[in-house]
């Protein structure tokens, strides 16, 4: 939000925008659990790290709104293939697939599956959103990963609900609902 605010001029800063976040925040720090909390400073190269992707994606998201003229399926192809051509070299460099045993076809569907709907799928909705949406509202998805982390290890996993997880999902929730400002009108 403070990366468009300050490269867009579309996408300016509003209390009720700061308020939301603040909250979507805090209810990401809530279903952290204090344990986590506790451990920041201790791996700072990894949390630092984190810090730095997610500046990135605010970027990413900024610089993607030169795309919104052009279709999402063009776009995403554009991106992913100029990304497959640098990364592939330095795939094969590194890894020598050619070395190891050839992969399954469960191992090559499971593939199949994450390009086409995972990524494929994934990076076409993401620009259909930017170009709809706006970088910020396209960025805040990003609180809600923890949400679907949490629900999908109940639910897969069969880990336990913690209540201070649900109050973490509220604040979120509440957070986001402050972002919109639909709420309030």
């Amino acid at each position: 939000m403070f990366v468009a605010h300050a490269l867009t001029e579309d996408e300016r800063l509003t209390p009720a925008r700061v308020w939301g976040v603040a909250l979507g925040l805090s209810g990401v720090a809530v279903m952290m659990g204090a344990e986590a909390i506790r451990g920041l400073g201790g791996d700072l190269l990894g949390q630092v790290a984190c810090v730095v992707a997610a500046l990135s994606y605010a970027f990413a998201g900024v610089f993607g709104r030169r795309f919104a003229r052009v279709a999402p399926l063009v776009t995403a192809t554009g991106q992913l293939s100029a990304s497959t051509l640098i990364l592939l070299p330095i795939a094969l460099a590194v890894e020598r697939p050619w070395t190891g045993p050839w992969p399954s076809a469960t191992t090559w569907g499971a593939l199949l599956a994450l390009a086409l709907f995972s990524t494929a799928l994934g990076y076409i909705l993401y620009f259909r959103l930017l170009a709809t949406a706006g970088a910020t509202n396209v960025l805040l998805v990003t609180l809600v990963m923890p949400v679907m982390a949490t629900a999908l290890g109940v639910v897969v996993l069969g880990e336990r609900l913690e209540l201070w997880q649900l109050v973490g999902v509220g604040f979120i929730g509440l957070g986001l609902a402050v972002v919109d400002g639909r709420a309030w009108c």
